[in-house]
């Protein structure tokens, strides 16, 4: 057993402890408390015992949303005005360039990023893929999460076979423990709205009935489904996966799916820029997580998320950053400065619930993340913190380098 203390302890599920320690005991929680308790009350008198100094010690982030198979186009797509002309630059760099093509490069690029990953501090993954040939790169990293297969079709003849055949594909697919398949349908204006049926009638036969959709990301995803209109009919066309009988819906893409059946509280709904504040009411009231990634926001022309509105609506709210062709980096701390900057009025020490307990129950691996408690996983980081801080919660949402985080066990008595 082992009993870490530090200046500061950050259980998020309980306030901040100042002068605090943790006890930790074959890879989990055995105990936590502050100067006024003694570990020696929880049974941990014969424990080694080790002082991190001016450090909180928290739970390891967790990152909802992002594509790790996509790393290997860091740098190759620039900011953009609009979200079609960042998509189409994206899909143009994706299908001639032979580096995506070349598989050892594509994993290499996924081996840096979740070891940058790691070393800023996240410890759980919400990941997105489309092919499922990388698993063994997320298993090798030391990370956990689950792994969204994403599903696109957006003129479907068979529903309830395409939906099937993707079933079959992670009912088939082997996995470790620590990580978990689900199925992610792309957006609205990729997958029909019979798939979304399907999706939603399949979930009582997956072991992980998670999923988790890009929805109201643009002002041209909101115009498609609203009217029917814009850049997307054209695209469509011009990949060859339009549906002549495909009609408008007239109403916002989270109204769509509403109407569709699909939103359940196991949904993760991601990054809702263009949601309006009935949007909101509806996803709170289904249990719908939502999951805001503000700097791909920005990369990509999506706009600014109404991220104060997200928290007034009594939604779950979780973060993202997305892929490295949408931002520079994959450090949830930077995503917690930019939200901090975006939204003044909600309380660091929300933000940082978002960051850790919420994206662990959203993810389902709320009974062991995400929080310093008594039983829980000791998937802990420390993060140093400058002599005399007052507010540790301010701190952490104002952007930490990855120098300033150690993983707890990896750090021993000297």
């Amino acid at each position: 057993m082992q009993v870490y203390r530090a200046s500061w302890v950050l259980p998020v599920s309980a306030p901040p402890i100042r002068n605090g320690w943790v006890a930790l005991d074959g890879g989990l929680v055995a105990g936590v408390g502050g100067a006024m308790d003694s570990p020696q009350t929880v049974g941990c008198g014969a424990a080694e015992r080790i002082d991190l100094g001016e450090a909180v010690i928290m739970p390891a982030l967790v990152n909802a949303h992002t594509h790790l198979e996509l790393s290997w186009l860091r740098g190759r797509t620039r900011p953009a005005s609009s979200f079609l002309g960042w998509v189409s630059g994206m899909m143009r760099e994706r299908l001639q360039s032979a580096d995506g093509r070349d598989d050892a490069y594509v994993r290499a690029a996924m081996a840096l990023a979740l070891d940058e990953m790691k070393a800023s501090g996240t410890g759980l993954v919400g990941d997105i893929s489309n092919s499922l040939a990388h698993l063994d790169v997320l298993q090798a990293s030391g990370l956990e999460g689950i792994v969204f297969h994403e599903v696109i079709k957006f003129r479907a003849t068979d529903p309830e076979e395409f939906v099937d055949e993707s079933c079959r594909r992670i009912e088939a697919t082997a996995i470790e423990a620590g990580w978990r398949l689900a199925l992610a349908p792309h957006a609205p204006y990729s997958v029909a709205p019979s798939v979304y049926r399907a999706l939603a009638g399949a979930r009582p036969r997956l072991r992980e009935a998670r999923m988790s959709v890009h929805v109201a990301e643009s002002a041209e995803e909101v115009e498609f489904i609203g009217r029917g209109s814009g850049g997307w009919p054209d695209l469509l066309k011009r990949l060859g996966a339009w549906d002549p009988d495909w009609r408008a819906p007239q109403c916002s893409p989270i109204e769509y799916l509403e109407r569709l059946g699909f939103w359940d509280e196991r949904t993760l709904a991601v990054h809702a820029v263009q949601a309006s504040p009935d949007d909101l009411a509806v996803l709170a009231t289904r249990g719908v997580t939502l999951v805001t990634c503000p700097r791909s926001n920005a990369w990509v022309g999506a706009g600014v998320p109404p991220v104060e509105d997200f928290y007034r609506s009594g939604a779950r709210v979780a973060i993202g950053t997305d892929s490295l062709t949408s931002v520079a980096d994959l450090n949830l701390f930077s995503e917690l400065a930019a939200l901090r900057r975006l939204a003044p009025g909600v309380r660091p020490g929300t933000l940082l619930r978002s960051a850790t307990m919420s994206g662990a129950e959203a993810l389902g691996f709320g009974g062991s993340h995400g929080t310093i408690a008594l039983g829980r996983r000791a998937a802990l980081i420390a993060v140093e913190v400058p002599p005399g801080t007052a507010d540790v919660e301010e701190y952490l949402v104002s952007g930490i380098e990855p120098g300033k985080v150690r993983w707890i066990d990896q750090i021993r008595a000297c």
